[in-house]
């Protein structure tokens, strides 16, 4: 059994745990807020990209590739993850979504991987794969155009360099205020189908807007500002997807802390009340013993 002095300590500790999962807490509230912002402006941004792309689309000349082509068959994976812990299974979820669809694809004559994260990058080296690059998670939703940079330069040197032709993103989405759940988006080449779904849209007005920029230098400069946003909200759902994460595993952490110091508070008055009930007794003992010396001592004069 405990004594109440290292019971006393242990409520202590557990106090101060419970301050710093609070202040946890609290950082990723914060954090949520930023980065719900910042995917709202990403959804905006993306359709101001997708009309412009169908204002090209519908315009292109007789014969001309709507859809980039890129040589190479080998793949390339961005796979995004975080760099710090205590978020549940944020990162051992998406690194095993994501190499199960790498094995599962098409054999490609080489494999690349972009670790975001270096939780991820653990994950997928535990796992067997070698990693081909590695980058930080943004600290804050004003890293975030940094990260996305460098991504996409990442991605340029693949093409340009490496021969790779096909490009996937693997990411967590937030699908409630707590969950997510593993995301993967194509990122080139540009699906057809979708450009042609794309062109095949009902514009929201009569007036369909022009431009005088030369169309196949047009469409390669709104091509990478697709590119761009892609990587941009992906990075933003994740990185809110991760915060959400951890604010649920700290709120499940400050309840079984509380419920700790429930036990050892009670605990500790339980031994505290016996300790008191003990020095009593010695002292009711101890009167009584004096009493009898006096009594005795009496009648042996008498």
């Amino acid at each position: 059994m405990p004594t109440t002095e290292a019971l006393r300590k242990s409520i202590g500790t557990a106090e101060d745990l419970e301050s710093v999962v609070s202040t946890m807490k609290a950082l990723a509230a914060v954090s949520i807020g930023q980065f719900e912002g910042v995917v709202e402006a990403a959804h905006e941004y993306n359709r101001t990209v997708e009309a412009t792309l169908q204002v090209l689309l519908r315009n292109a000349p007789e014969g001309a590739r709507t859809g980039p082509e890129y040589a190479g068959d080998a793949l390339g994976a961005v796979i995004m993850g975080s760099d710090q812990g205590l978020c549940g299974q944020f990162n051992e979820g998406i690194v095993t979504h994501a190499l199960a669809q790498i094995e599962g694809a098409e054999a490609p004559r080489r494999r690349e991987i972009l670790a975001v994260g270096a939780r991820v990058a653990m994950g997928v080296e535990e796992a067997g794969y070698a990693i081909d690059d590695y980058l930080p998670v943004p600290s804050s939703a004003a890293a975030v155009a940094e990260l996305v940079a460098d991504i996409a330069a990442a991605i340029e040197t693949w093409q340009s360099t490496r021969g790779i032709g096909r490009v996937y993103l693997y990411y967590n989405r937030r699908i409630a205020t707590a969950t997510h759940r593993p995301t993967v988006r194509r990122l080139l080449p540009v699906s057809e189908t979708w450009l042609a779904e794309l062109r095949g849209r009902q514009w929201p007005s009569k007036m369909l807007p022009d431009f005088s920029m030369h169309w196949d230098a047009l469409l390669a400069r709104v091509m990478r500002q697709h590119l761009l946003v892609a990587l941009y909200d992906a990075t933003a759902n994740s990185a809110l997807s991760e915060h959400a994460s951890r604010l649920q595993s700290m709120q499940a952490a400050e309840q079984n802390i509380e419920e700790r110091i429930g036990e050892l508070t009670a605990l500790y008055r339980q031994q505290r009340q016996t300790a008191i009930t003990a020095e009593l007794l010695d002292i009711v003992s101890g009167f009584e013993a004096l009493v009898g010396d006096d009594t005795g001592a009496t009648a042996s004069s008498a």
